[in-house]
């Protein structure tokens, strides 16, 4: 394919499966089955739950257990969450898995979950900070999981590529007025519905983002894998630069969340 502009359209292959995108899918979905098959409610799981299977509840998180930053992204509250967020990640999975590569896919996929819920997780903190000021029950923290951060990250991803004409050996050309009009629905929809964790949203549309611009900066200059893996591992530095960021601002709410911690566990026996 030349480098020269093109109609954007957004095509993709019939029959097309990335094999790193049914994985994916495959997790999400036996580990959901796993989880009925232990007694979780199909539609509307409990707290005790949702925590038990390592949704992320920021007290919890960063004090004792920061691995929810990643098995969040595993849980879904309820077979229509879940369906949700697995038909996206069809739709944006297959075409960012044959555009990027299988390594350079996964690597934003994950960067972009656990950006999704550091961001969810930040907005917690702060409005612990707020609680200490002024008592507001919309303040607490609350029980967040899912794959939408990882998901908005592949939305992200592919809408900054269609922003620029396409590599020599980019398979798809990508619409962007649907990209950006699918991105700005789900981002409104953050803003304006309730129950909806936006912030991990935003988090990993900007880490996709990022990770996209870097990509195609790199095929231009037609740097390899190895240029990509370095990438990755800034990605990751900067990743681990803001989960240090946001613990070390737990440290003046840390009674505050001890007792949250305490008063979660005694409510829903977890």
């Amino acid at each position: 394919m030349s480098d020269r502009q093109h109609t954007p359209t957004f095509v993709q292959a019939q029959n097309m499966s990335g094999k790193i995108t049914l994985l994916l899918i495959a997790i999400n979905v036996g580990l959901f089955a796993w989880q009925i098959l232990t007694g979780v409610n199909i539609t509307d799981p409990s707290t005790a739950d949702a925590l038990r299977w390592g949704a992320d509840y920021a007290p919890l998180t960063f004090l004792e257990e920061p691995f929810r930053l990643l098995s969040s992204m595993f849980f879904h509250f309820g077979l229509i969450h879940l369906m949700f967020n697995m038909w996206a990640l069809y739709v944006f999975g297959n075409v960012a898995e044959e555009t990027l590569g299988r390594v350079y896919y996964l690597g934003l996929y994950v960067l972009a979950g656990l950006m999704g819920s550091l961001l969810s997780g930040y907005l917690d903190i702060r409005h612990s900070y707020e609680l200490l000021q002024n008592f507001d029950p919309s303040l607490i923290p609350r029980v967040s999981a899912g794959a939408s951060g990882a998901v908005m990250g592949l939305g992200g991803a592919l809408t900054v590529l269609s922003l620029f004409p396409p590599t020599p050996n980019q398979r798809f050309i990508l619409d962007q007025k649907s990209l950006i009009t699918v991105l700005a629905i789900n981002l409104a929809f953050g803003f304006f519905a309730t129950g909806i964790n936006n912030a991990a949203h935003i988090g990993g549309m900007l880490m996709g983002a990022f990770l996209a611009l870097t990509w195609y900066v790199l095929q231009r200059l037609r740097q390899g894998i190895i240029a990509q893996i370095i990438v990755l591992i800034l990605g990751a530095l900067i990743t681990y630069a803001v989960y240090l960021y946001c613990h070390s601002l737990v440290q003046a709410i840390t009674p505050l969340w001890q007792e949250a911690i305490t008063q979660m566990r005694s409510q829903v026996k977890f």
